[in-house]
């Protein structure tokens, strides 16, 4: 069975040895809030505040999104924008590509960036 956002959350701050407080603390929210995220009594914050918890806990925030459907502001106001990557992505949806798929798409990416 999958993980929650929350259990996710806290394995990752428990790993990390980092406390609820102090990790409330650089985020900027209440200790109770991450206590209730982590409990899952509340839902999962908004995309924003998950890279702010996973920059703080020193991983990347991509899984912890992807479990909630979210992606940062930055990320969705550039899909909003730009017409060529909304095309990008509905393509890809399209095709439903397989993980070893995206993977090698994403090393041609790298490539076509440096050369």
């Amino acid at each position: 069975m999958a993980k929650t956002f929350g259990q996710s959350c806290r394995d990752l701050r428990r790993s990390k040895g980092v406390s609820q407080r102090d990790l409330a603390e650089k985020v900027g929210v209440d200790f109770s809030y991450i206590s209730k995220l982590e409990n899952d009594r509340l839902p999962p914050p908004a995309a924003d505040t998950i890279v702010k918890i996973c920059k703080e806990l020193g991983v990347p925030p991509d899984e912890l999104l992807a479990s909630t459907g979210k992606m940062p502001t930055d990320m969705k106001e550039r899909l909003s924008t730009s017409s060529a990557a909304l095309e990008f992505v509905r393509q890809a949806h399209e095709m439903k590509l397989t993980e070893d798929e995206w993977k090698s798409l994403t090393k041609r990416l790298r490539r076509l960036r440096t050369e």
